[in-house]
């Protein structure tokens, strides 16, 4: 799948039979509106905009003081999403070799936040995806999922680094990177690769709401740095990452 490559707005079968054949997709924002709207979507602009009150992440052990973040956990079941209580999140060294290993606690996403309509028809969607292209026999009764409000940001003297871990699988079952918003950056190129680390495919988000959906048990992910295309000015990118693990 190229940067130009775009779903129809035929809803979510094209979805499931892109992310079902080759282990990803890309879903530009005109696709992912038509597909968010049936599970409630509205008021955008308030979910965005909560991005400007991140936490600083202190675990990055490259000292890297580029990422801001926050993290909660939620049980999904058949439709039926109930926020769990705040845990720290944790990755073992065998999925992320810079920052595994050890419990990180970040500051919870708002309560506000945790139960906006934008965030619960992005979760819906997520379930009604990722179960139709679970087997039955591997489909849990209730869905561990994990979100992260991410804020990348770059300055001239320090790049942004989207996944400092370099390509990667996460541990879990499935993935969505959602774009909220890209001020003043260059770069923050996706690529996908298949086990044997063989590039897939390549594309760049650049509009709100677009989106790349992943089988972490078939693919790896990574996404280049970010540099400020105008030094004098804020640059960010902002984020929505959402796993799902049985």
């Amino acid at each position: 799948m190229t940067e130009q490559d775009t779903l129809p707005t035929d809803g979510s079968g094209s979805l499931e039979r892109e992310l079902g054949g080759q282990g990803f997709a890309l879903v530009r924002r005109p696709a992912m509106l038509a597909l968010l709207q049936p599970y409630g979507l509205s008021d955008w602009d308030g979910f965005a905009g909560s991005w400007g009150d991140l936490g600083m992440d202190l675990y990055m052990a490259d000292g890297g003081r580029y990422r801001r973040r926050r993290h909660a956990n939620y049980a999904v079941t058949g439709g039926e999403i109930r926020r769990k209580p705040h845990q720290p999140h944790y990755q073992s060294r065998d999925y992320n070799m810079l920052n595994g290993g050890l419990e990180r606690w970040f500051s919870p996403v708002t309560e506000e936040i945790g139960h906006h309509p934008a965030l619960l028809s992005i979760l819906r969607l997520c379930d009604a995806t990722f179960t139709a292209l679970t087997p039955p026999a591997l489909r849990p009764d209730t869905w561990h999922v994990e979100l992260h409000q991410f804020r990348i940001e770059a300055r001239t003297d320090e790049a942004g680094q989207p996944t400092p871990e370099g390509l990667h699988r996460d541990g879990v079952d499935w993935v969505l990177v959602l774009l909220v918003s890209r001020l003043n950056i260059a770069s923050g190129d996706t690529s996908i690769h298949d086990l044997q680390r063989q590039k897939l495919g390549s594309f760049t988000l650049t509009e709100p709401l677009d989106s790349a959906f992943v089988d972490d048990s078939r693919v790896y992910h990574g996404v280049t740095a970010v540099r400020p295309l105008d030094p004098g000015h804020p640059a960010c990118r902002d984020v929505l990452v959402v796993t799902f693990r049985r």
